[in-house]
């Protein structure tokens, strides 16, 4: 009952609401989205190096025209034949290279002999100083075979869409729907990162370092967290109780009764009243003997036998007055 009390405070029930709350995020958001991130970062390894290990082959063998984006293929080198489209060229601003501002550039290839249109990362160049233009060089003209890895579209965040800036279109993220539809261009569902060496590459983005990173470790620590957390509010709540329940038998044994006897430590009085009691029948007991032995020593009319002392008078008598 009273640990029940002690729960019901609105302070612990509070306190109660906010741990769950916090373990529950624990268990059901912070800990999976860190291990899913773990999961995905290990995916994207194991493409990364399947792909490395893969020779390059044309791009209709890995993604045919006009089918869905296979997630399994990114990564995948590939080969392409057909012409740069410099006149619908895109900037991709607020990005990084080696640690450095960068801005990318994205040219659409029209791949010979069909209607298709792949977008091509050419890769990157660095922002003019002063935020003047960019100096972008253009790509070859004619029919070149470039060669370069299938990458996943990075979609559209909502008001990050294309615009112009300084008379050329700009984007802040690839995504092939978004550049088509700014360019009037339909684009095969994922774009093309230009290797280095082709006809046409600019700065070259290099390939993820194969690092896990530590979100598998983010994870299980978000995980000791949830538990750690209940177990907290459980040694806090055992804490109080046990207080609680220390300070309530201190005040109960400190509220003994004063006529209650203490049989344990006997009162200074009562020893004092029984060393008197003691010295009176010890004088009692001394007087007594005495008053005897006065008795016996004066030999009439004292001492308990009467007829003894009677006959001891009546010859003092007779011998008095001869009769």
């Amino acid at each position: 009952m009273h640990v029940l009390r002690t729960i019901l405070r609105p302070g612990w029930i509070v306190l109660g609401v906010v741990v769950i709350a916090f373990a529950a995020a624990c268990f059901m958001l912070l800990a999976p989205w860190q291990l899913g991130k773990n999961s995905d970062t290990t995916h994207r390894n194991d493409l990364i190096k399947k792909a490395v290990a893969t020779d390059t082959v044309p791009i209709d063998d890995v993604a045919v025209e006009g089918a869905p984006f296979d997630k399994n293929t990114e990564w995948r080198e590939v080969s392409i034949t057909g012409s740069y489209l410099p006149a619908k060229q895109v900037l991709v601003r607020l990005r990084s290279a080696e640690e450095r501002p960068a801005i990318e550039v994205l040219t659409p290839f029209a791949v010979a002999g069909s209607d298709r249109v792949v977008l091509i990362n050419r890769g990157y160049v660095r922002p003019a100083q002063g935020g003047a233009g960019v100096d972008v060089p253009a790509p070859p003209q004619g029919r070149v075979t470039i060669a370069g890895r299938i990458r996943a579209s990075e979609g559209t965040s909502p008001g990050r869409g294309a615009h112009q800036e300084g008379g050329t279109l700009a984007v802040y993220t690839i995504d092939p729907v978004e550049v088509g539809a700014a360019t009037s261009l339909a684009f095969d569902p994922f774009y093309v990162q230009l290797s280095g060496g082709q006809p046409g590459s600019l700065g070259v983005i290099a390939l993820p370092q194969l690092d896990s990173g530590p979100y598998l470790s983010y994870g299980l620590q978000w995980l000791a967290f949830g538990i750690m957390a209940p177990l907290g509010l459980g040694y806090f709540i055992w804490s109080e109780v046990t207080h609680r329940r220390r300070a309530r038998e201190a005040v109960e044994q400190s509220a003994t009764p004063d006529d209650e006897p203490d049989t344990t430590r006997p009162r200074t009085s009562s020893k004092r009243a029984q060393t008197r009691a003691d010295l009176q029948r010890a004088s009692s007991g001394a007087a007594t003997t005495a008053t005897s032995q006065a008795t016996d020593a004066a030999g009439i009319g004292h001492g308990p036998d009467t007829a003894h002392s009677e006959a001891a008078v009546r010859e003092k008598l007779s011998r008095r007055y001869g009769g």
